[in-house]
């Protein structure tokens, strides 16, 4: 509208502007001036007319565009109406059903609680009945509620040790099955494929003479040539009534075995005396010195390992002089290495790292200088600074558990260390020792109750622990052996494996006379 106005308003100061020409013009006066006016008079009203025209056109189009917006508004609020209704249509009925809900909880309610008021009385009926049985109980047994309780216990705890004591020896045998047999085999098929021979050192060498006579030449004016021979080598030289023999006498067998060569280098030579004695001596200690490093070549050669630092193929030319228990160092640390390999071969392990540990795991017990520590750790240093895997060190320093095992090597060699240490022949004991084992073993099989009695055979590898029948069950006898087993395996220490054999039988005898 206000479009509208405007233009009305330019047609009629239009219009106000010819009225003003038309009368100057009429002022000035002439005939043609009246005609000008005229003329200009009709163009005025064509132009007016015009204007209205247009005016009135645009006020009917824009007129049109008003209705149109003002429809399409109604439009929309009609729509938003429509969807406000629905909406609190569709909300007048969820706050229906929520109310219908919430009714039926109500009413849920009311019928749960009557049923729990219900249920509260029968429990109270029942735990009324339950004291009339336990009074009626005690009075038909005799026995206090506590008394019964402590006896129903006792005969639980008696019933589940028997049925624990059964489903475990259950268990061992299934186990036994499988993972014994598959074990077994593993180790006995090891073992088979290694043999090698068995040297037993002491620390006592003897040295054959061909007659008594070469005795005095050993000795010597004053005993200057025996005292010479002791002081270069320091070996103990035994020279006493034994025909034909002498005896050299150290703890170091690799002194002994320079000992013993130049002994044998004198008495072929004949000359003896002090300065013969040193020059030999020096020079077998040369010898043997070269025969070490040769025969750790050799060793290493015939095992198959490599890459071994000059060192420790000297070190471990070095075992063959020195004994462990009486069992020679060297064949004892071959015999592991073989088993070692043998055995990571049939786990699906790397074979030649595993022979490798099993050569060099009694490393510590040959090195040039004294040392504090424990040979296992001491080895490992030992490798450790020659240039060795971390797999072959952890085995070395582990195989005695003085560190914790990282590897699946390091226990392999565990193994086969005790097997080559426990099997029949492989070392010497003390007699001593041998029979206060043997008697520990029965005595701590006697003190279990209801043996009558024990017996250690096999070279103490089994433990025969008879039972009396009427103290021991079946069961309780399968749980003796297990106990025992365990006792002597956290008390005890010993090689290889105690087998516990329980013996329990019931005799019946009668006289027919």
């Amino acid at each position: 509208m206000g479009t509208i106005l405007w233009i009305l308003a330019i047609v009629l100061a239009g219009a106000a502007g010819y009225g003003v020409s038309f009368s100057i013009l009429s002022r000035r006066g002439s005939g043609k001036a009246a005609e000008i006016v005229a003329e200009a008079e009709k163009q005025a009203e064509a132009i007016k007319k015009e204007k209205m025209l247009q005016a009135k056109e645009r006020f009917l189009e824009l007129k049109s565009e008003h209705e149109q917006q003002v429809g399409q508004r109604e439009k929309k609020m009609a729509e938003a109406e429509t969807r406000i209704r629905d909406k609190e249509s569709k909300l007048n009925k969820q706050l229906e059903e929520i109310k219908r809900k919430e009714r039926d909880i109500e009413s849920l309610k009311q019928r749960l609680d009557r049923q729990n008021e219900a249920s509260d009385k029968r429990s109270e009926e029942l735990e009324r009945l339950h004291r009339q049985q336990v009074e009626q109980l005690e009075l038909i047994s005799g026995l206090t509620r506590e008394d019964a309780s402590a006896k129903l216990v006792d005969a639980l705890k008696d019933q589940a040790k028997a049925q624990a004591a059964q489903y475990i020896q259950t268990t061992l045998d299934e186990a036994k099955l499988t993972a014994a047999s598959e074990a077994k085999k593993v180790v006995v098929q090891s073992i088979q494929r290694v043999a090698t021979e068995q040297a037993i050192e002491n620390a006592v060498s003897v040295f054959h003479i061909d007659n008594d006579e070469v005795k005095g030449r050993i000795i010597g004016r004053e005993g200057r040539n025996i005292r010479a021979l002791e002081a270069i080598t320091g070996v103990e030289i035994v020279v006493d009534d034994t025909p034909e023999a002498i005896l050299l006498s150290c703890f170091d067998p690799v002194r002994r075995e320079v000992a013993r060569l130049a002994l044998h280098r004198l008495v072929t030579d004949g000359r003896i005396h002090p300065a013969r004695i040193e020059e030999v001596v020096a020079k077998v200690s040369r010898q043997l010195e070269e025969e070490i490093v040769e025969v750790g070549k050799r060793t290493t050669i015939d095992l198959g390992i490599h890459g071994l630092h000059p060192e420790l193929v000297k070190m471990v030319g070095r075992m063959k002089y020195r004994s462990s228990y009486g069992q020679n160092l060297l064949q004892h640390s071959r015999e592991v290495a073989n088993l070692c390999a043998t055995m990571a071969a049939e786990l699906g392990l790397n074979a030649k790292i595993a022979k490798r540990a099993g050569l060099l795991h009694d490393i510590g017990k040959v090195p040039q200088e004294e040392s504090e520590l424990p040979h296992a750790i001491l080895g490992m240093q030992i490798a450790e600074k020659f240039g060795e895997k971390p797999e072959v060190l952890n085995a070395i320093g582990a195989h005695h558990d003085e560190i914790e095992m990282t590897g699946l090597i390091s226990p392999i060699v565990q193994v086969c260390d005790a097997i080559s240490g426990a099997r029949p022949g492989a070392r010497r004991q003390v007699v001593e020792s041998y029979i206060q084992r043997l008697k520990e073993l029965e005595d701590m099989a006697l003190n279990q109750k209801g043996v009558s009695k024990a017996f250690a055979i096999q070279a103490g590898r089994e433990l025969r622990v008879m039972v009396e029948s009427e103290k021991v069950s079946d069961a309780q006898a399968a749980q003796l052996a297990m106990d025992l087993s365990q006792k002597i395996q956290n008390e005890m220490t010993y090689p290889g494996q105690v087998r516990i054999t329980v013996i329990r039988e019931t005799r019946a005898v009668s006289v027919a006379r």
